[in-house]
Formats: C-alpha cells, structure tokens, sequence
C-alpha cells in the first residue's frame, strides 16, 4: 500500500516537471523553435486544428521558422492564426512557404521572459506540494485505519518529503536552464 503511495506521488510529481517543461518550451529565446507556435490553432474547413496538421514547421536558421501548408489555400489562414495569437511575429509569405523572423531580444523583454519563467517555475512547485499533501493525507488515512503502525507512517512521511525535496530542486534546475539561455545574448 505504502509502495503505491510512493509510486502514484513519483509519478504525478514527474508530470508536473514535464508540464513545466512543456511549457518553457513556448517561451521564446533568442534562438528559433518550432516549440514556438506548437499551441497555434488554424481554421481548417470550419473547425480549429493545430498547425502541426496542416503544415510542415521547421527552422530555417537561428532566427528564422518556415512553415510549409499542405494545402495552398491554406496560406491565408495560417497568417490570420499568426497574427491574432500573441506571440508578436510577423509572417512573411513567398508563395506557399510563409517565414518568420524572430527579432532579437530586448534586455526588458528578456527580463520579463525570466519572471514568466520563474513563474511557471513557482506553479510547478505548488502543484508538486499539492501532490505531497495528498499522499501525507491517504498515509495518515491508512494510519487511522490502523492499515500501518506509526513507525511506518513516520517512515513514509520522510520518504514522500525526500521525494518532494528532490523535484523541487529538479524544477530549480529547469528553470535556472531556462532563464540561463534567455539571458544569452
């Protein structure tokens, strides 16, 4: 029972880092990523679709993302989701090959990508504390039902802090990372 516990809190707190990194993925730095506009939706034949289904997005260079439609028709649409999302880039379209160049970074601009960063960063945290506090509360339950002795509770309660102790610093590591590449110049 106690291993299961360990087992479900290991691998909820492993999602919250993989959301955080899902996440500063979208944050732009000072390179091209096709990370950038993964969360585009286009309107394709009346409904929304992620752009990864209707065109071929790769990087051109350092600063620069190409997006190939698969369909040419297509083209107007995926310059209006450009436009309205608020990424701020400007598509630049050559037939049926539209091109975004990324501006470098402004000193402000990186520093308010850094709070953003820290900020995901903090809610990361919370969201593994919130997992810590339900696996204390189902040991303390199984305690109450007398499933497990004291000793063992002890024992679990320490296991489950050492565990959060060792993603929050896995958080600060991801998030160092991050506002590292976005403070290079």
């Amino acid at each position: 029972m106690l291993n299961d516990i360990k087992n479900d809190t290991q691998a909820r707190m492993a999602k919250s880092i993989d959301a955080l990194r899902f996440e500063l993925a979208k944050v732009r730095t000072g390179r091209a990523s096709t990370a950038l506009v993964d969360n585009l939706k286009v309107v394709y034949y009346g409904s929304d679709m992620p752009l990864s289904q209707v065109a071929t997005v790769a990087v051109a260079d350092a600063r620069t993302l190409t997006i190939t439609p698969w369909e040419k028709g297509m083209v107007g649409a995926i310059e209006k989701a450009i436009y309205a999302s608020d990424l701020g880039l400007t598509p630049n379209t050559a037939g049926t090959v539209i091109r975004i160049n990324l501006p470098p970074l402004t000193e402000e601009r990186r520093r308010e990508l850094a709070k953003h960063v820290h900020s995901e960063g903090e809610n990361s945290k919370v969201a593994i504390r919130g997992v810590r506090r339900d696996a204390l509360q189902q040991v303390k339950e199984l305690q109450k039902a007398k499933s497990i002795s004291e000793d063992e509770e002890r024992r679990a309660e320490d296991d489950i802090q050492k565990l959060t102790d060792r993603f929050v610093k896995d958080v600060d590591a991801v998030v160092k990372a991050k506002e590292d590449e976005l403070m290079a110049v």
